[in-house]
């Protein structure tokens, strides 16, 4: 009868703690009708339709637009300066500063709603990771039956010379963030990969394991593009030797849209890509906070976060998941990409000129 007892106990503290988050939903939206029309800004282009899908659901007034990462950064500093907030919501732009200086100074702010946030993963909940997007180490099956690349260190090879392409850390910020990824938390397994390839211990005279890796894979001749550029590289089909290289996961609808022929390399040492975190913040002085907050909670959720699913990218909520005809396949791979860490924010930012220079420096043509 005790443990009866218990059991009605805990299932009645379970049903209040439904209907008051039940309840909060509820007041969010009754707050959010009386805030005026907002925008949410994004780098996906899917953006567009989600806030149609959200402004339909809630009747508000919402407007998605799709905005590139640095472009985000440069409109929540002028909105905030000006004192005229036009986007409430920032969904994947440069982690880096936002974590390091836009939270920082208040200009945005995390929030998680309480009824989803027990659910996430401890490091996506402050700051709110809303979704992850897979770059992925890529080839094309039509012209090699499995993946010709087995480890990083052979990017640097005198026989992959002018035939791998990655988008240009210059532009892409996110790539000499990755640089620093690499050196900060994972240069043991860089060096284990040269030691696997190479047969010998690295011993860097000077520099990291990952330092080395970056400056030979530079001078060893990249084609250096947009994504569009990498995609079709990689991808086009009646490629006799076609480029090998990395690109996020939502390229690979190209597959189906212009028949490239993009496949995913497996088993490849040290990693076959790595996760980028989409965080999702809030404008501080926005006018309409409800209504951001309201975004927030209905991209967390599989309704919410659908159009970008097709796409490869990740939900943070592992409930979620990706579809079954997500087309480049990388939930089979989850576990040989890079998590990234954005506890290291501050060292990103404050190393990613130093990799660009690198980078630079270091870049054959």
């Amino acid at each position: 009868m005790t443990r009866l007892s218990a059991f009605g106990l805990a299932l009645t503290v379970s049903m209040l703690s439904l209907a008051a988050q039940a309840s909060e939903l509820d007041d969010l939206i009754a707050a959010a009708k009386g805030e005026p029309p907002t925008t949410v800004y994004a780098v996906t282009g899917k953006i567009v339709e989600t806030a149609e899908a959200f402004s339909a659901k809630y009747g508000l007034e919402v407007t998605g637009k799709k905005v590139n990462e640095s472009g985000q950064i440069d409109l929540l500093i002028r909105e905030h300066q000006s004192g005229n907030v036009t986007g409430s919501v920032s969904l994947a732009s440069d982690a880096s500063v936002i974590i390091a200086d836009l939270i920082g100074q208040g200009l945005v702010e995390s929030w998680a709603p309480e009824d989803i946030a027990p659910h996430l993963p401890e490091s996506a909940r402050n700051p709110l990771v809303v979704v992850n997007d897979p770059h992925v180490w890529a080839y094309n099956s039509e012209a090699y039956e499995s993946c010709p690349i087995t480890n990083i260190w052979q990017l640097t090879d005198a026989d992959w010379s002018r035939r791998v392409t990655v988008m240009d850390p210059l532009d892409k910020p996110a790539y000499a963030d990755w640089f620093n990824q690499l050196a900060d938390h994972h240069d043991g397994a860089m060096a284990a990969a040269y030691e696997a390839h190479y047969g010998k211990a690295f011993e860097g005279v000077e520099g990291t394991a990952t330092e080395a890796w970056v400056k030979a894979f530079a001078s060893n001749s990249p084609l250096v593009g947009d994504s569009s550029v990498v995609a079709e590289a990689i991808g086009a089909p009646g490629q006799a030797e076609p480029f090998f290289g990395m690109l996020s996961t939502a390229k690979f609808r190209d597959n189906e849209s212009k028949g490239f022929k993009l496949a995913i390399c497996n088993d490849m040492q040290p990693f076959s890509g790595w996760l980028y975190p989409g965080l999702g913040v809030i404008a501080s002085e926005t006018p309409s906070p409800n209504t951001a907050k309201l975004f927030i909670h209905y991209l967390l959720t599989e309704e919410g976060i659908a159009p970008q699913r097709v796409d490869g990218k990740v939900p943070s909520d592992p409930r979620i998941g990706l579809p079954a005809d997500e087309a480049s396949g990388v939930a089979a791979v989850m576990d040989q990409l890079m998590v990234w860490d954005t506890g290291s924010a501050v060292s990103d930012i404050d190393a990613r000129q130093d990799w660009q220079d690198i980078w630079r420096t270091s870049l054959t043509r």
